[in-house]
């Protein structure tokens, strides 16, 4: 996988009555992945959509579950779970090509995710 190509994850959301239409939701999710390793903010993606950040956040949430940062968070730590393979590839690296701010805070977030320290994560 090269750095300019985004992992794609497919997500099997289903359409809730009250929350985004799938077609908004797929935009939203795929927005997310490609722009998974920048200062992404919730106006970003509102705006790509066409909706105010409230609302959009209201129908994420309702439509999956979480709320966009929660998924952000989710997302860049499977992007770094198949980055960590790479064993030439530093984990400060990692953590900045996913988009977290420092090295810090991916670790914070990656045991939140898994249970485990990236370092610990690796050597599986």
């Amino acid at each position: 996988m090269s750095a300019k190509q985004p992992l794609v994850i497919n997500h099997s959301f289903r359409e809730h009555e009250n929350g985004l239409p799938k077609q908004k939701l797929r935009q939203a999710t795929e927005y997310i992945q490609v722009h998974l390793g920048e200062d992404l903010s919730l106006s970003e993606i509102a705006n790509e959509l066409g909706m105010s950040q409230y609302y959009f956040c209201h129908l994420f949430k309702r439509s999956t579950g979480m709320s966009p940062h929660q998924y952000l968070i989710q997302q860049r730590v499977e992007r770094a779970k198949h980055l960590l393979e790479q064993p030439e590839r530093t984990i400060t690296a990692i953590s900045l090509e996913c988009g977290f701010a420092n090295q810090s805070h991916f670790a914070k977030c990656f045991r939140k995710h898994t249970g485990m320290n990236p370092k610990q994560f690796r050597k599986l």
